[in-house]
């Protein structure tokens, strides 16, 4: 047994499929949190649960790089509390209103927005092939937005949710593009301060969301969901993800992100019987053909 726990974790496709599988499944459980737990609850008991876990296990490394990180809490506070906190909320909030397919596929634009970041912030170059694979990326978004439908898109009627995930992904994009000015400190160390940051914008959510619908406990399934979340998408997907990005660089690594919105819809149909129309597939393929066109000729961030 041992052999094959040091086979995986020398393993570098392993790690990252593991990591991409953990991302996936987030979708399906922030779906099945419906009803069970309210939005910024979950939101404030995932990071309380996370930051727990990281403080313990690597408290002693973030306390000695404390007089590197209060030189940079403005950006821990914008990285955590906005990047990671405010994308859960808009994320937990689309899951009521939309299918875990649309939430994974939809997600499947990241690279998309954060190219698009990266020109608008930094005036990273970007060449006609990637302009194409940008505009390809949107238009998949858009086919699942308007469920396939040329009236729904002439009328501007969206799904709400969809919309929802979509504001929410700008939230993680600028939270990817932030990670240029990270300091050079250990990846576990970082995710710590990033989870305390998040917990702590977490609190007025939920002051806020008990004042507009009531406070109200998570329900025994509701807890099992919480704990998922937090140790399954939340933190060992940290692990493996950083262990691969060692095992063969952060280029490579990040190609594995396209797995999220197949493991997804899979995992969807499952497990949460919904049904992957046309339209869907028709969106992925143009999607994934975006992502094919810029992230082959992926621009220098500096």
């Amino acid at each position: 047994m041992k052999l094959i726990y040091r086979y995986i974790y020398s393993s570098a496709p392993a790690m990252l499929v593991l990591a991409t599988l953990a991302w996936g499944s987030h979708t399906i459980a922030g779906k099945l949190s419906v009803g069970e737990v309210n939005p910024m609850m979950l939101i404030f008991l995932r990071w309380a649960i996370v930051a727990l876990l990281i403080w313990s296990i690597n408290g002693r490394a973030m306390i000695s790089l404390w007089p590197v990180m209060s030189k940079k809490l403005k950006w821990v506070f914008l990285m955590g509390g906005c990047g990671l906190s405010l994308f859960n909320a808009f994320f937990y909030l689309a899951a009521h209103f939309t299918s875990a397919i649309n939430l994974g596929i939809i997600q499947s634009i990241m690279p998309a927005m954060i190219l698009l970041g990266s020109y608008l912030i930094f005036g990273t170059v970007v060449n006609r092939l990637q302009v194409t694979g940008l505009v390809l990326t949107f238009l998949g978004c858009i086919i699942v937005a308007a469920q396939g439908s040329i009236g729904n898109l002439l009328l501007l009627t969206f799904n709400i949710g969809d919309l929802l995930i979509l504001l929410a992904i700008l939230f993680y994009a600028g939270y990817s593009l932030g990670l240029k000015n990270r300091p050079s400190i250990p990846g576990l160390a970082m995710m710590g301060y990033f989870s305390i940051a998040a917990l702590i914008m977490s609190i007025p959510l939920v002051v806020i969301e008990s004042l507009v619908s009531g406070f109200r406990f998570p329900t025994e399934n509701g807890w099992y969901i919480v704990f998922y979340i937090a140790l399954i998408p939340s933190f060992l997907s940290q692990v493996f993800f950083m262990r691969g990005v060692d095992l063969v660089g952060p280029n490579s690594a990040g190609l594995y992100a396209n797995l999220v919105p197949i493991f997804s819809a899979l995992m969807a149909i499952l497990i949460l019987d919904e049904t992957i129309r046309f339209y869907h597939l028709t969106a992925m393929l143009i999607i994934f053909s975006g992502i094919f066109l810029f992230e082959n000729k992926k621009p220098n961030l500096g």
